[in-house]
């Protein structure tokens, strides 16, 4: 079993529509950039989209969360198979933290600390508007972020429908109303 599932790998709730994650991934930290970074290594966990590397350009995800399993899973009634969103770069520095706030929904950040041949990742997502959202992306997240952990502990990554049907549901129980 790989490290990170010694971690808590649900979320925390840090204050109205904020959420953090933590894991601990295989380093170095350049490749653990890469996959933050280039697209065609990101699509494999995220979302596909040209990311330019200095701070306020303009950027552009494409999730198409059917892509990252085969057979894809069962897609939730009135999730698209395509979803787009339009930001731009707050912060950029190699290897250790990109930020990206997206147009009206918030700002995520990931900031990357070498612990020994290992990576701790943090993620962190501002600015979601309600409680719902805040539950949805809490599992969103945490599956995208349980696929990047296999990908690069070289293991199958968990259906993501699947995984994101079951954390809905648990982060929902434990956010608050």
């Amino acid at each position: 079993m790989s490290k990170v599932a010694t971690m808590n790998a649900f979320g925390e709730l840090m204050g109205p529509g904020t959420l953090k994650f933590q894991r601990l991934l295989p380093g170095p930290a350049s490749r653990l950039w890469r996959h933050l970074t280039e697209s065609n290594l990101r699509r494999q966990w995220l979302a596909a989209g040209k990311l330019e590397t200095k701070v306020g350009a303009p950027v552009e995800f494409i999730w198409r969360n059917d892509e990252l399993n085969d057979p894809p899973g069962q897609r939730p009634v009135g999730f698209p198979e395509e979803q787009r969103l339009k930001g731009h770069i707050t912060a950029f520095d190699p290897a250790q933290k990109l930020a990206i706030a997206w147009d009206g929904f918030g700002e995520v950040s990931y900031e990357l600390e070498i612990k020994d041949s290992d990576v701790l990742l943090t993620m962190i997502q501002r600015g979601l508007p309600n409680r719902d959202i805040v539950v949805m992306f809490a599992a969103g997240s945490h599956t995208h972020l349980d696929i990047l952990a296999a990908c690069l502990n070289g293991e199958k990554p968990p259906q993501f429908w699947d995984s994101w049907s079951r954390l809905q549901k648990q982060y929902d129980a434990r956010i608050p109303h």
